[in-house]
């Protein structure tokens, strides 16, 4: 046993995808005991905030100002407001009005700004604008209004006897907060998704769930394949004939559709996790049952079982003893692929709106399938969905390089 390990461990291959399977699997632990907050839990009023760190900025105003001078602030406080776009757009709707172009300069801010200033007028219909064009431009000189102002930002209250509203403070420009110092702050480093949710910490959870359905409907479809392909491969005859004619059955039905259906029929309030994986695993038994037979017919008329029937011994107990030792290298790499399969199929059901109920707890497919519901490719929101695509890469990528280095040891053929 202690040679086998240190074989396996010899291959670079397996050592790389056990490494990257055993990081996952230790954040997927860890991270919710550090992180205790449900996976669930709309923090955020809106949708698809960007990754950052978030401050309160009604704390900030009450913090502690330090005065900092930077040179390129203002530049920065431009760019923000102001992106290339946005001056091309400018330009084409002064053009459009009637500026010549050649008078036009978009790297002149000041010079911009004061001809957008004189000219733009929201209630002008320029020929060829659309109404989303029109509202583009109204977002524009919203954003601009006073972005060359040097003066600070009035913080003002209502005086509760006259109604009036009272100077109370003024931020300036060069007025900044230490992060530390602000009560409330709020790391989001995959941002939210539509629902205004910590991505990353779903994430976390929803890989939790896949491991933990790819392992069930993994050890199911292996369990049922081994035991099936075990009592084909030795017993032989009408035994091997019944299970084989089911076997061929289930390899000519088309298994993703079988699964669309047996998911449909369930419905949505019994679509559990437990229940996607056990049918997973009820469904993806028979590649292995046919692999195990195969092993075992090749088995079963070496030496070692023929002494062991002639000292009157079981069926199980040959089985157990004579032949199952000697393919246990194979059904551990039958169970790797399965549940590196399983991952990949509650994915692509829930893609379809047929994967767990979406109630309870997430998973991979489902943080896809709302990744792809709100348009999140469309706007540009990569933080919603390519995070799950990396995840259920990295997963099959990883069990896929340990069941190769598996191989690669226990083949002889394919040693180096």
């Amino acid at each position: 046993m202690k040679h086998t390990i240190r074989q396996i461990f010899h291959s670079g291959k397996f050592v790389v995808g056990f490494s990257i399977f055993m990081a996952i699997l230790l954040i997927v632990i860890i991270y919710p005991l550090i992180i205790t907050e449900r996976p669930l839990a709309i923090i955020g009023q809106g949708t698809f905030f960007p990754p950052g760190i978030y401050v309160s900025v009604y704390d900030s105003i009450g913090s502690t100002p330090y005065t900092i001078m930077l040179e390129n602030a203002a530049a920065n406080r431009i760019a923000s407001k102001l992106s290339d776009e946005d001056r091309i757009a400018m330009q084409e709707w002064l053009v459009a009005y009637g500026i010549p172009k050649n008078d036009i300069d978009i790297t002149d801010t000041k010079k911009l700004l004061e001809q957008w200033e004189n000219s733009y007028d929201p209630s002008v219909k320029v020929a060829g604008m659309t109404y989303a064009k029109r509202r583009y431009y109204q977002r524009v000189d919203a954003a601009v209004e006073g972005i060359l102002s040097t003066e600070g930002a009035t913080i003002a209250a209502k005086n509760p006897e006259t109604g009036a509203l009272e100077e109370k403070d003024v931020v300036k420009q060069t007025d900044y907060v230490n992060v530390s110092e602000v009560p409330s702050v709020r790391v989001l480093p995959l941002g939210t998704d539509n629902f205004g949710r910590d991505v990353l910490t779903e994430l976390i959870a929803a890989a939790r769930v896949s491991l933990k359905i790819g392992f069930v409907a993994g050890a199911i479809a292996t369990l049922i394949g081994l035991v099936l392909g075990l009592l084909a491969g030795y017993v032989g005859g009408l035994v091997d004939d019944i299970i084989m004619f089911i076997t061929n059955l289930f390899t000519i039905i088309p298994t993703f559709v079988l699964l669309i259906l047996i998911s449909f029929s369930i419905g949505q309030d019994q679509r559990g996790a437990f229940t996607i994986a056990v049918v997973i695993g009820l469904t993806a038994w028979f590649w292995t049952a046919r692999a195990v037979r195969a092993q075992v017919i090749s088995l079963r008329n070496r030496d070692h079982v023929n002494l062991s029937k002639l000292s009157g011994h079981s069926i199980a107990y040959i089985i157990i003893n004579d032949i199952l030792p000697y393919i246990a290298s194979y059904v551990v790499m039958a169970l790797i692929l399965q549940i590196s399969g399983a991952i990949l199929i509650e994915a692509g059901l829930s893609i379809l709106g047929l994967g767990p109920r979406t109630t309870e707890e997430p998973t991979l497919g489902l943080m896809m399938q709302w990744a792809m519901l709100y348009q999140a490719p469309l706007q540009g929101r990569w933080w919603a969905y390519f995070p799950v695509v990396l995840t259920i890469a990295l997963i099959a990528f990883s069990m896929n390089l340990m069941n190769t280095g598996l191989d690669q040891v226990f083949n002889p053929t394919l040693r180096d």
